[in-house]
């Protein structure tokens, strides 16, 4: 048995393209129950972020299975000629512990990706496209990123997309407390950037979702304000700050939308961050005076500012990882090893 990982992420894919292969959440389940049913290929996990898009499986003939992933992968953006990782047992294993670590993400150390891997997983496993050696696996690897937080120092600072997107802010304006600032979004990666805007000072927060009611409960906890997602631009003369973090599968941020309400501020600037994969502002924004848009590559150089400290800790958390990849490997090698062969007692002849 192997276990063999397929995907593209922010190291080898930028967000054009990263955008192209996304696998919205609500898919997961369904996308992994059919990857699982491809040729070589009996277990399934799909992990879809801003940062990756990654498919794992366990495969008893992994020549056959890494042909079936790779085609399947490229049916999501069948015009796109990204160039994708093919990882086997241990470079998959080692890979996915990386990962879940923070270790291979944009923000060193970032804890966001623990549970987006968590999600991934548990989507799979309802779906009954795991078994034995994905189970095993995602286990460990939860695991693994455990010891990791706990013994090392590699998510001290800033260590999500969140948190970098509110240090630009702050970059941009100083002092939040007088900034006023609208969240298109309600989900994970929405919520921790209103915690991280929120504990910066920032007390003027409007959140506009599809789904009224999470909206709802995400203000509350920021004492900010709920608006309905067809009225988010109602007002739109009073921000700041607009963040993108829906799961819109298309741009909801347009120019033809913008281009007007531009109009009536005035010479007052706005900066938009998006934080969305797809993206949720459309690059043509980019071209409207006074409109100054930071999509999730963006952040990557102020990320590569807080990394001192986190990467005097990667090498601790590799040997950490190297250790965890032997003793899975070694799991998996006796896996499927044939049971001892037991031999008869001779018996003793009776006088």
């Amino acid at each position: 048995m192997n276990v063999l990982c397929v995907g593209l992420s922010h190291r080898t894919a930028n967000v054009q393209e990263r955008e192209k292969f996304a696998v919205p959440d609500s898919e997961l389940a369904s996308a992994a129950v059919r990857l699982g049913g491809l040729d070589g290929v009996s277990e399934a996990v799909i992990l879809s972020t801003c940062n990756r898009v990654e498919f794992y499986a366990a495969s008893d003939e992994p020549e056959l299975g890494m042909d079936a992933m790779t085609r399947f992968f490229r049916e999501r953006a069948p015009a796109m000629e990204t160039t994708l990782y093919q990882l086997n047992a241990p470079h998959s294993v080692r890979h996915l512990f990386r990962v879940v670590c923070g270790v291979d993400s944009m923000v060193l150390g970032e804890t966001e990706i623990l549970g987006q891997v968590k999600k991934a997983y548990t989507a799979a496993a309802d779906g009954n496209a795991t078994s034995k050696h994905l189970n095993r696996l995602f286990q460990r690897a939860f695991h693994v990123a455990k010891e990791v937080r706990t013994k090392t120092s590699i998510t001290r600072g800033p260590v999500s997309v969140g948190s970098v997107a509110v240090d630009l802010a702050e970059r941009i304006f100083g002092r939040l407390s007088a900034c006023k600032v609208m969240i298109l979004g309600a989900g994970e990666t929405a919520e921790q950037t209103s915690r991280a805007l929120y504990a910066r000072g920032l007390r003027s927060i409007f959140v506009s979702n599809r789904s009224y009611e999470r909206a709802v409960t995400l203000a509350s906890q920021m004492n900010g304000s709920a608006i309905h997602f067809h009225e988010w631009d109602r007002l739109f003369q009073e921000i700041d700050i607009l963040i993108g973090s829906t799961a819109a599968p298309h741009p909801v941020i347009t120019r033809e939308r913008l281009e007007p309400l531009m109009a009536a501020r005035g010479n007052r600037p706005l900066f938009i961050i998006d934080l969305a994969v797809p993206r949720d502002v459309d690059p043509a924004v980019n071209k409207l005076d006074g409109v100054y848009v930071y999509d999730i590559d963006s952040l990557q150089a102020i990320a590569a500012q807080s990394l001192a400290v986190r990467k005097q800790e990667l090498a601790v958390c590799e040997q950490m990882i190297d250790r965890h990849v032997d003793e899975f490997s070694a799991w998996l090698a006796r896996a499927h090893l044939p049971p001892p062969e037991i031999k008869a007692t001779p018996r003793l002849a009776l006088p």
